[in-house]
């Protein structure tokens, strides 16, 4: 069960890299160097994000996966916003957190609509 999760992690963390990482480094490249630098990353992100994606349905239904998936990857991103891109976090950080927090308990209770 934490494989997926841990691959989830690393797809993550190359996917926020792919997607901003290119808003501090590569300011001065042009655009379509950057478009393929951030492709090439992207593929490293695919190449953990499917596997994970594959084990992860064993554990876990679509709509659950997708929400560790989102609550991962706001974890991801607010490390990445704060240490590589120097943003401070905030308080709608801690409220977004608990929204998405909420997301998951919602989507893990054995409640069903009937």
């Amino acid at each position: 069960m934490f494989k997926p999760l841990i691959l989830l992690v690393i797809s993550n963390i190359f996917m926020t890299f792919a997607w901003y990482g290119h808003l501090k480094d590569l300011k001065s490249f042009p655009l379509w160097t950057v478009i393929i630098i951030s492709w090439l990353i992207a593929f490293f992100e695919y190449c953990f994000q499917v596997p994970a994606n594959r084990i992860g349905n064993q554990y876990f239904s679509l709509p659950q996966l997708k929400v560790v998936q989102e609550v991962i990857s706001m974890l991801v991103f607010a490390g990445f916003s704060f240490a590589y891109m120097k943003v401070p976090i905030t308080r709608n950080y801690f409220f977004a957190a608990m929204l998405l927090a909420a997301a998951a308990y919602l989507i893990f209770s054995d409640n069903k609509l009937r």
